[in-house]
């Protein structure tokens, strides 16, 4: 049976919130419509529903660009206009910051760039029958599509080619990397070898085979607003590079003049900050657990010939700090810090910190613990999963 609510605000997830006798998680509803839902879940405190017909559509609701949008688990606001996009995801942001850090800041304009063709990197799943695509919503099964809106296009031209070639059986994964080549790195069991050559002809310059260099070159290369930046098909990096040069220029601008400072970059990644601080700053130490990754990032110093950064192959909670840094970059995955490190960040006290989160709930909670020496400055949106939920941000924190 289903029932007439008003959306009312959003919520993190790509959900909007309405409520009756408690709290209603709305999918696929724009803030000030009316619509009718139907509910999926029920839990004791709250449901979860999905909208079935849009009685009162907003100004802000468009057409979904993909084909499989809303089957396809990798979009969750195709159907809102991007500029409503983002000032949702400021308001979830904001009471993040609000309700869990105990923390009131008017977020800065967000960081944006290309809203479609925008992702340098696809994680394709398999199914069992050797079709290549991306998980349906909320399960393992793989939907297949002839082309992902967001993807470079020469990522869709490549993926084309896998599927008329049939060159995924037996395969678990497919993920492709774009810099000034593309290269893939393939997961699986009992793959048949000789099909590598067929990678290679289809335009891949580079294949790596589970945990091991398979064929061709060993990764891709970018500019990194004028600096060479290279990584292997083991090392994360930003999908949507454009925003991410204009994040690193940011970032700068906050931290400029860097004379005579020395900076601790954790979380550091093959130098995606690093690497443009230190030709700013006068040292800078890069610490970083993934082997690959701290591999691509000393090739990458060595290309811009950049002597005065090292990197440091640990993780940011064994890292012992024991020396004084003026600046520390933080750029943790999902779950946040850790409570050790942030014991050290505030027994460590550097002057700023600029902290890049890809979480607005832990971002909130860390910052509240930080708050105990800091001062929260500034905070940016960074939008760089555009259609989806995804809500990246960059705060920066002086010491007091």
């Amino acid at each position: 049976m289903g029932q007439i609510l008003k959306s009312l605000m959003p919520a993190y997830g790509g959900y909007t919130i309405a409520r009756d006798d408690k709290v209603i998680f709305l999918k696929g509803a724009i803030p000030g419509e009316i619509v009718d839902v139907e509910i999926e879940e029920k839990k004791r405190n709250y449901s979860v529903a999905r909208v079935t017909n849009v009685i009162e559509p907003s100004e802000f609701r468009t057409v979904p660009q993909c084909k499989v949008f809303g089957i396809c688990g990798g979009c969750q606001l195709q159907y809102i206009s991007y500029d409503k996009q983002l000032i949702m995801k400021d308001e979830v942001l904001i009471d993040s910051l609000n309700r869990l850090g105990s923390i009131e800041i008017t977020p800065g304009t967000a960081l944006s760039d290309s809203q479609w063709n925008y992702r340098h990197k696809a994680q394709f799943k398999v199914s069992k029958q050797g079709e290549p695509g991306f998980f349906k919503q909320t399960t393992r099964e793989v939907v297949t599509l002839e082309n992902c809106p967001l993807m470079k296009q020469e990522i869709n031209d490549i993926f084309q080619k896998i599927k008329e070639n049939d060159l995924a059986h037996n395969l678990s994964g497919i993920h492709i990397a774009l810099g000034d080549t593309p290269v893939a790195l393939l997961t699986g069991k009992d793959y048949d070898e000789s099909m590598f050559d067929r990678f290679i002809e289809i335009g891949l310059s580079g294949i790596a085979y589970n945990d091991s260099i398979a064929y061709g070159g060993a990764y891709t290369g970018f500019d990194l607003n004028g600096l060479r930046y290279t990584v292997s098909p083991w090392t994360f990096f930003q999908s949507h590079w454009s925003l991410n040069r204009k994040l690193v220029d940011f970032m700068i601008e906050k931290l400029i003049p860097l004379e005579g400072k020395r900076v601790l970059d954790l979380y550091a990644g093959a130098g995606n900050f690093s690497i443009p601080v230190a030709i700013h700053a006068t040292e800078v130490v890069a610490v970083e657990e993934n082997a690959y990754a701290v591999e691509d990032g000393i090739r990458n110093l060595n290309l811009n010939d950049i002597r005065n950064c090292r990197f440091v192959k640990s993780s940011a909670e064994k890292y012992k700090i024991n020396t004084k840094y003026d600046v520390i970059i933080l750029d943790p995955p999902r779950p946040g810090l850790t409570s050790e490190v942030i014991k050290k960040i505030l027994e460590n006290t550097a002057e700023q910190v600029v902290y890049i989160s890809c979480n607005p709930s832990t971002l909130a909670r860390d910052l509240k613990k930080l708050k105990e020496k800091y001062d929260v400055t500034s905070v940016n949106q960074v939008d760089f999963f555009p259609h989806t939920f995804h809500i990246e941000a960059a705060a920066v924190l002086q010491a007091r």
